[in-house]
């Protein structure tokens, strides 16, 4: 199950089945996306917090006991729409969050495992943040599979192609120290300020302009494999949309009046 907490403009997603190393089912990732589309449409939320119940998983992938085998052929639910393809053994498609449309500022707070499908979830985070004890991996290979959400082509991103290969390949894990040193994560904290850490992140995030933070985030999405050019069309295309805002102006005039700004997402 998935529990959802918001206030102060932060919404908090945890993945509750500790007594599964937080793993997902189907039907908790229909809870997770339920949740996320609920923290995109409260205007009030401006960030969005996602992590797993207790200190020893964030996510531990896939539940592949309840995903082991399909009722159809593939070929019969490829042609399906998401929520009845994943009923019929394409659970993979659920995990895939992009359809959702999500321009919040999203921050994993990483605690424990963090592996195959529960990587490939905190791939899709704007920010990653974990505790010292936390563990990264992609194992699918072991069970003679693949990382089927976009995890080896999000991982090459993120991290020097050497170290996401041999992650991929071997499908051995690495802790938190490694990760972040290959960029993986942006910060370490111990098990019992993880969250707090957090929520400093996210509320230093909404105190911006939530117009702009949006905008960053969809930038580092849509401009990431263009040239410098055509990315730079595109981010002053975006400046002009953003320049004569009320929450711009408002954001000059508290500077020059060297006062905290109040934005208003307008």
């Amino acid at each position: 199950m998935i529990t959802y907490e918001a206030s102060d403009s932060i919404a908090i997603l945890t993945i509750n089945r500790p007594q599964k190393k937080n793993a997902l089912d189907l039907a908790t990732l229909k809870e997770l996306r339920t949740a996320l589309m609920n923290a995109r449409d409260d205007e009030q939320v401006k960030v969005i917090i996602l992590t797993g119940a207790g200190n020893d998983s964030f996510c531990a992938g896939a539940d592949l006991k309840g995903g082991s085998s399909s009722p159809v052929s593939y070929a019969e639910a490829f042609f399906r729409e998401t929520d009845k393809a994943s009923e019929q053994g394409l659970y993979i498609r659920m995990m895939d969050l992009t359809d959702l449309n999500i321009h919040k500022p999203l921050i994993a707070a990483i605690n424990g495992y963090c592996l195959g499908g529960g990587l490939e979830i905190a791939l899709q985070c704007d920010l990653k943040i974990a505790s010292d004890n936390a563990i990264f991996g992609l194992p699918e290979a072991k069970v003679a599979s693949i990382p089927a959400v976009l995890g080896l082509h999000r991982l090459l991103k993120a991290v020097p192609p050497a170290h996401a290969m041999k992650m991929a390949l071997t499908g051995e894990s690495i802790k938190a120290m490694k990760a972040l040193d290959i960029g993986l994560i942006s910060d370490i904290f111990s098990a019992q300020d993880l969250m707090p850490e957090a929520l400093k992140i996210a509320q230093r995030i909404s105190s911006n302009g939530p117009l702009a933070t949006q905008a960053i985030k969809k930038l580092s999405k849509i401009t990431g494999h263009l040239s410098d050019i055509d990315a730079q069309q595109i981010t002053e295309l975006y400046w002009g949309i953003l320049r004569d805002t009320e929450d711009r102006i408002e954001g000059r005039q508290a500077f020059m009046e060297k006062r905290a700004p109040k934005y208003k997402g307008k």
